[in-house]
C-alpha cells in the first residue's frame, strides 16, 4: 500500500456509511404549482419518523423565523469558511445570499433515526447526488403543462412575467428525467398524498433491511 492509498477497511466502511445514510434521504423536486409543499406537509403529519433538511443561509431571519428552527442564520464570512471546510453537501447563492445543505444536519439525523426530506430544485438535487448517490429523488408533476399553468395564473399572485418564468423553468425541471427515482403526478390531490406516504413507506422499509 503507497503512503496516499486510504486502507480497503477504511474504504469500505465509508462506503456503507454513506450507503446507510443515502437510504434516509428523500430529495423531492417539483416546478411552483405542482401541489410539492403540500404534499410534503401531510407526509410529516402522518409519517413523524420524517422531517424537512434544515439549511444554512446568509439571508437576515422573515417574519417569526427563528435561527435553528426554519434556518441556521449565520454571515457571510462564516458561511464562506464552512465551503472551505467542505462543510456543504450542496450550496448555492441566490440573488446575494448563500444557502446550503451541511452534511452534519444530515447525518446527525439519520443518526437519530429520523428520514431525512429535502425540497430543492433541479440543481440542489443534482449537486446533492454528487455527494450521496444513493439518495432517492422523486419528481412531483403536474398532469400537463397546460393544467400548471391555469393553477399559477389561477393563484392570481404572480405577475404574468413571473408566471412566463416559473413556466420556463417548469419545462427545464420536467425535462432531467435522468435525475428521479420516482414520479407522482399530481393531478388529483387526495391520489398524490395517498401516493407519496406509499412511497415512502415502500422505501422507508427497504432502508430498515
Amino acid at each position: 500500500m503507497t503512503s496516499y492509498e486510504v486502507p480497503k477497511g477504511i474504504a469500505a466502511s465509508k462506503a456503507n456509511e454513506n450507503a446507510h445514510v443515502c437510504a434516509h434521504m428523500f430529495i423531492v423536486v417539483g416546478p411552483s404549482g405542482t401541489g410539492k409543499s403540500t404534499l410534503l406537509g401531510h407526509l410529516m403529519d402522518v409519517r413523524k419518523s420524517c422531517g424537512m433538511s434544515r439549511s444554512t443561509t446568509t439571508r437576515a431571519p422573515r417574519g417569526s423565523e427563528v435561527n435553528g428552527v426554519e434556518y441556521d442564520f449565520v454571515d457571510i464570512p462564516t458561511f464562506e469558511k464552512k465551503i472551505a471546510n467542505g462543510d456543504f453537501a450542496e450550496y448555492a447563492n441566490v440573488f446575494g445570499n448563500y444557502y446550503g445543505t451541511p452534511h452534519s444536519m444530515i447525518v446527525d439525523n439519520v443518526k437519530d433515526g429520523r428520514d431525512v426530506l429535502f425540497d430543492i430544485d433541479v440543481q440542489g438535487a443534482r449537486n446533492l447526488k454528487k455527494q450521496y448517490p444513493g439518495a432517492w429523488c422523486i419528481l412531483i408533476a403536474p398532469p400537463s403543462m397546460d393544467v400548471l399553468e391555469k393553477r399559477l395564473r389561477g393563484r392570481g399572485t404572480d405577475a404574468p412575467e413571473v408566471i412566463e418564468k416559473r413556466l420556463n423553468t417548469a419545462r427545464s425541471e420536467l425535462a432531467e428525467t435522468d435525475l428521479f427515482d420516482f414520479m407522482i403526478v399530481n393531478d388529483d390531490l387526495e391520489t398524490a398524498k395517498s401516493q407519496i406516504v406509499a412511497l415512502y413507506d415502500m422505501l422507508a422499509l427497504r432502508a430498515a433491511h
